[in-house]
């Protein structure tokens, strides 16, 4: 069982080293590349002010954040839920910049940094695929006919489960009726399978030839001589 998790943050600004602080994380479950409908979504007050820039692309206020908690009281919570899974990421160093950084703010205790040559980057796939291509999220859910019009601001959730979709597209593809999971086995809590295609009827298959076909076949066979070309493939004596 493959257990991978799609993640996304928002932040204050676009320099992890120069300050700026992760406000918003969201993450997606995918068991097999298919959505569980496990979800984690956090917003943190970053202790300092949200750029303008910032705030153009996903509207998260510093009044909306005044009252949310510290990333250390939800670091724990994220990391259970991450634990255990590969992270999907798309453009995976800034993403993996932010984190590493709140975790190195949380002093003794924290948990180990991500490596990010163990992550996942959509970006990369994107980029493999279709090289000298925009492969921003936008145009790939363009390039893919996946519906972004509920994407009317960047938001770490929303940008997972899109991503989560894209993903499977630059995989390949969703392969819909395929079950390879033993007939007794209960779907897991939350997982949706699509009901695959009817079984095919068995193929019924010509029946042999009768005893009367048969012998009008040798006899044809033998009335074209013995310096016929059949012979070279099957025996004077040799049945039809």
């Amino acid at each position: 069982m493959l257990r991978e998790i799609v993640l996304d943050t928002e932040t204050t600004g676009t320099d992890a080293r120069n300050g700026d602080r992760l406000i918003e994380v969201g993450c997606v479950e995918l068991i097999n590349h298919v959505q569980t409908g496990r979800t984690f979504h956090r917003f943190c007050n970053p202790q300092r002010a949200v750029h303008p820039d910032a705030f153009a692309v996903h509207g998260i206020s510093d009044a909306f954040l005044a009252d949310k908690p510290l990333f250390a009281d939800i670091a724990a919570d994220l990391v259970a839920f991450c634990e255990g899974g590969r992270l999907v990421i798309h453009n995976a160093p800034f993403d993996v910049g932010f984190l590493n950084m709140e975790y190195a703010r949380l002093g003794a205790g924290a948990p180990p940094p991500i490596v990010l040559g163990e992550v996942v980057d959509t970006l990369i796939l994107a980029r493999k695929k279709h090289p000298g291509a925009g492969n921003s999220l936008d145009m790939l859910c363009n390039r893919y006919g996946i519906d972004r019009s509920r994407r009317t601001k960047h938001g770490a959730l929303l940008d997972a489960q899109i991503l989560a979709e894209v993903y499977v597209e630059l995989l390949g593809g969703k392969q819909t009726g395929l079950d390879f999971a033993p007939a007794a086995t209960a779907p897991m809590p939350g997982l949706a399978l699509e009901a695959g295609p009817a079984p095919r009827a068995a193929r019924r298959h010509r029946p042999r030839l009768t005893e009367a076909e048969r012998a009008r076949h040798d006899s044809f066979r033998t009335g074209l001589g013995p310096g016929a070309i059949w012979a070279e493939y099957v025996g004077a004596d040799e049945p039809a």
